[in-house]
């Protein structure tokens, strides 16, 4: 019985455990995704004028790990005349 009892505790922690990551997890990939899209359309609309905005695989790692602030800041950095 305490046996059965100490599995059901442990795999209820586990389960919470594994839930909090994932959802960290969810948001950042989220946070990712949106970031990309919003560096793929800025380059290809033309938006605020930045008919040369290329996209590098420097500017996509950026994105990929900052999210929607590391395309802000490409954009930002963009207009002030430094390209990455």
């Amino acid at each position: 019985m305490l046996g059965t009892l100490l599995t059901l505790v442990a795999a209820a922690l586990i389960l919470i455990v594994l839930w909090y990551f994932l959802k960290n997890l969810t948001t950042l990939i989220v946070n990712s995704i949106l970031g990309i899209i919003l560096l793929v359309l800025t380059s290809h609309l033309g938006i605020l004028g930045m008919s040369g905005f290329t996209i590098t695989w420097g500017s996509v790692l950026i994105c990929a790990l900052g999210g929607l602030p590391g395309a802000i800041l490409l954009i930002v950095l963009n207009i002030a005349g430094i390209h990455i």
